[in-house]
């Protein structure tokens, strides 16, 4: 099955919504209950406008049909949609800082295909070029596995509020990019 990356636009959104929120029902279920899968999609998991505003959003589109997005950014925001508390906004120092990779969420039907390699293994170029060394990311317990299979070697997992009242166990994960 073969698909295409592109750019997300603001247009996007709405199916990005369902594509997000089908992709954690779908694909979080043998590590989160469903208290918890519902309480980070009313903030964690979400769309991040200031991505695709960004230009560093990515979709994956086969049979003219959003099947995977992800990105990253250079913004100290770490996860989260809009909906997520704590945002921050500060760009960050490719010299210093890592590039952030976020939001990979890819609709169960198309999982295992190779879509998220590709949108990670683009972002990672992107964060490359300008000028980046190295990347880091929070990663959902699914997306731990995927991550590993990277080289984006994870720390102790910790947990962070899903939402006000609950928590989600979550790994930091961190990778070096730069041309050696």
């Amino acid at each position: 099955m073969s698909f295409s990356l592109r750019k997300a636009t603001l247009q996007d959104i709405p199916v990005l919504e369902r594509l997000i929120a089908e992709s954690g029902r779908g694909l979080s279920r043998e590590d989160y209950t469903d208290e918890q899968i519902e309480a980070a999609l009313r903030g964690a998991w979400g769309v991040d406008t200031e991505l695709i505003r960004d230009g560093t959003y990515y979709v994956a589109e086969a049979a003219n049909e959003l099947v995977a997005c992800g990105g990253w950014s250079y913004r100290k925001t770490l996860f989260g949609g809009d909906k997520q508390a704590e945002r921050q906004s500060e760009i960050l120092d490719p010299q210093r800082d890592a590039a952030r990779i976020r939001a990979f969420f890819v609709r169960p039907d198309w999982a295992r295909k190779g879509i998220a390699k590709a949108i990670l293994q683009k972002c990672e170029e992107e964060a490359r070029a300008h000028g980046f060394q190295r990347v880091e990311l929070i990663a959902t317990l699914p997306g731990h596995r995927f991550y590993r299979m990277y080289e984006i070697h994870g720390r102790q997992a910790r947990g962070v509020p899903a939402c006000q009242w609950r928590k989600h166990r979550i790994h930091p994960n961190e990778k070096r990019i730069a041309l050696e």
